[in-house]
């Protein structure tokens, strides 16, 4: 079962890094904060736009271990969240910087971390799905 297990997450790393990308070590630190989903890309060329969040993700990483965690922005500026949150480890494979997360009571999975920037970052997923966030602003009600 555990040779099974880590054909299949050989495999799906393999997968995920047919593409190199140029993400450097020293642009790691670039991920923590908040983040909201952009887009998403699929393999068949279709393109979801978001223009609307309910929900952000911030992002706390450590040298090459942190986490990241739902959060719901409110209007005073500050966040709702629970307590759970996405272990997860970065690791360099060949040209590229993959992201290996650990749930709790579900699967791992792993991203390849395609683009980052101080204001946007990209990962494609096994299934070839790359999602695009960019930098979270709080919104600014002024009376």
């Amino acid at each position: 079962m555990i040779l099974l297990k880590n054909s299949i997450l050989i495999f799906l790393i393999l997968a995920i890094t047919g593409c190199a990308n140029s993400v450097s070590e020293t642009q790691l630190n670039q991920l923590n904060g908040y983040w909201e989903i952009e887009k998403v890309s699929f393999p068949d060329g279709q393109t979801k736009e978001y223009t609307i969040n309910e929900t952000v993700d911030y992002i706390q990483l450590d040298s090459l271990t942190g986490f990241r965690k739902k959060m719901k922005p409110t209007f005073e500026g500050t966040y709702i969240t629970s307590d759970d949150a996405e272990l997860f480890t970065i690791f360099k494979l060949e040209d590229s910087y993959i992201i290996q997360y650990k749930a709790n009571g579900s699967m791992d999975w792993t991203e390849n971390l395609i683009a980052v920037s101080a204001n946007s970052f990209s990962v494609r997923t096994s299934e070839n799905v790359t999602y695009t966030y960019k930098r979270y602003e709080p919104i600014n009600i002024t009376e």
